[in-house]
């Protein structure tokens, strides 16, 4: 049977339900768990539901026979098979959001991309399922570890020099705004590596802890190699 696509009312259910009592607090926010299969359905090889979805429900997922836990499954799998219609057909999907503050000004970003990045994990490590484009892959992946943090993170203990304030700023309202279109690019990485396509150009390029080829002195990743100049 053919599960209908998700409407805006089936969203609004789909929030309420993973709020019920029967998941005790454990089930996680539409945003993280859209995020998290955003990431499964791009991924080198199939997830299946028995993997994410205790991750997603917690220990609510295992009552089956609850109403409210069936309603939840159900409306999981429909909103897994848009994510996958939706990236198939080059779409690009809008992210789930929900704000930092009352203001409503700020968005959570960061947690959308922490929760991609661990929906990536679920179908093990990327980098070496990605074999030789494996820097490539890395590349695509940077603007999702710089929303997180962890990037800024690496470099700094790394002792490396890390962008202004006012760079920062920049670059993470780009990748904010570009982040349905860096999603449909890591989508279109593993379908074309599944399908024996082209993933990248393969000229020859600089490495990214390489000196940067513009004669800047800063490495090549923080110079022409940034992630604002991925995509």
């Amino acid at each position: 049977m053919t599960l209908a696509p998700l409407n805006d009312s089936d969203l609004d259910r789909l929030e309420q339900v993973l709020e019920a009592d029967v998941f005790q607090g454990d089930a996680m926010r539409l945003d993280e768990i859209q995020a998290i299969l955003c990431a499964i359905v791009s991924g080198p090889i199939p997830v299946a539901p028995a993997v994410w979805l205790p991750d997603v429900l917690g220990k609510g997922a295992e009552k089956t026979d609850d109403p409210q836990v069936a309603e939840a499954l159900e409306l999981l799998m429909r909103l897994n098979n848009d994510i996958a219609a939706a990236l198939l057909a080059d779409e690009t999907v809008s992210p789930v959001l929900y704000p930092i503050d009352e203001s409503c000004e700020n968005y959570d970003y960061a947690a959308w991309a922490d929760s991609y990045v661990y929906g990536a994990g679920l179908a093990g490590d990327w980098y070496e399922l990605a074999g030789k484009h494996a820097e490539d892959l890395s590349e695509l992946l940077e603007p999702m570890f710089l929303l997180n943090g962890m990037l800024k993170e690496d470099v700094e203990k790394s002792g490396d020099r890390w962008f202004s304030p006012a760079e920062e700023a920049r670059l993470i309202d780009d990748i904010q705004e570009n982040l349905p279109v860096i999603v449909q690019a890591l989508y279109n990485f593993w379908r074309n590596k599944r399908s024996g396509g082209t993933v990248r150009n393969e000229e020859p390029k600089s490495g990214r802890n390489d000196p940067c080829p513009c004669g800047s002195g800063r490495k090549f990743k923080q110079c022409c190699g940034r992630p604002d100049k991925l995509n």
